[in-house]
Order: structure tokens, then C-alpha cells, then sequence
């Protein structure tokens, strides 16, 4: 499994149930990643979407305590039963997507995570993990910085390191 998030200089993804800022390059990459697979989100991402409509052209699964009543998507209340779900795919196409609690959920069965760093700071209400702080994550992909909207970002690439061997 898989993970795909934009964070700011302070790790923040959100602030008050919406991005930090909208990036068309970021929205780009998130949708080449992420078309024709399966996006996992909590039902405060499945609402922060268009129209709150859930993502075209991918499998959308939405884990939530509170079901909420939404065409196009599996809904489920439980990890167990998400992970009872997830059998039916590859793992390797099953994307996390958001929001925070779901991230952190998770985070321990995925074995690589596509981060957009944004190069400055936001207010922000949600966090993401800071991976460069963590023994568990290898940094192994870093692009030139992309500037938009005056906004300087990166996309890069994170890998789960066991033993020092990466998964």
C-alpha cells in the first residue's frame, strides 16, 4: 500500500477541513499517480473533494466511523473490514489519500509514500508524520523545486527502510 500527501515546512496538510493551498502541478501529480487505482480517505476528504463527489475514474473506498450515504464508493466503519476489502486488489495499487487519522491509521502498512513538500509554512489544524525525523523512512526520490503561484514545492519519494533494507 501506498500513501500520497502534500505537506507544508511543518508537515500541516489541512486547515480547517481543505488543503493548505491549491498547486494545478500537485493536483496533476496526485491524479497521474492515483487514476485507474484504489484511494482510501476518511469521509472529511470524501466532503473536502468537488462537489464532494468521490474521485473519477478510481475505486474509492471511504473508512469512517459515521457512514455517510455516497454513490461511487465502498463505505466501511472498521480497519477490519477495510482490510477484508482491500484483499480484492493489489496492494500496490491502493493509494491512502487523507485525512490525518486515516493517514496515521495506516501509515504502518504502506511501504511507500509520494510527498509534495511545499518550502514554506501555513496555518494548519492537520498534521502529517514528519518522516524526516524517523528512522522508519528513506528518502529516495527528490525533483528539481517547482514554483507556482509564487509557491515552491518538490515532489518526492519515500520508502519504508527494514534493517536497513528498503521494502
Amino acid at each position: 500500500m501506498k500513501a500520497i500527501v502534500v505537506v507544508d515546512k511543518n508537515w500541516g496538510i489541512g486547515k480547517d477541513g481543505k488543503l493548505l493551498v491549491h498547486l494545478p502541478g500537485d493536483l496533476k501529480y496526485f491524479k497521474e499517480k492515483t487514476l485507474g487505482k484504489v484511494v482510501v480517505m476518511g469521509r472529511t476528504t470524501l466532503e473536502s473533494l468537488p462537489g464532494g463527489e468521490p474521485l473519477k475514474d478510481r475505486i474509492n473506498i471511504v473508512l469512517s466511523r459515521k457512514l455517510c450515504d455516497q454513490d461511487g464508493c465502498t463505505l466501511l466503519s472498521s480497519i477490519d473490514s477495510l482490510f477484508e476489502e482491500l484483499e480484492n486488489y493489489d496492494l500496490d495499487d491502493v493509494f491512502v489519500i487523507g485525512g490525518e487519522s486515516i493517514y496515521r491509521e495506516l501509515l504502518d502498512h504502506c511501504g511507500t509514500l509520494y510527498v509534495t513538500k511545499i518550502c514554506e509554512e501555513f496555518e494548519a489544524d492537520k498534521f502529517f508524520p514528519n518522516l524526516d525525523e524517523s528512522d522508519e523512512w528513506e528518502l529516495v526520490f527528490e525533483s528539481e523545486p517547482c514554483t507556482e503561484k509564487g509557491i515552491t514545492y518538490k515532489f518526492t519519494e519515500y520508502r519504508r527502510v527494514c534493517g536497513g533494507v528498503l521494502n
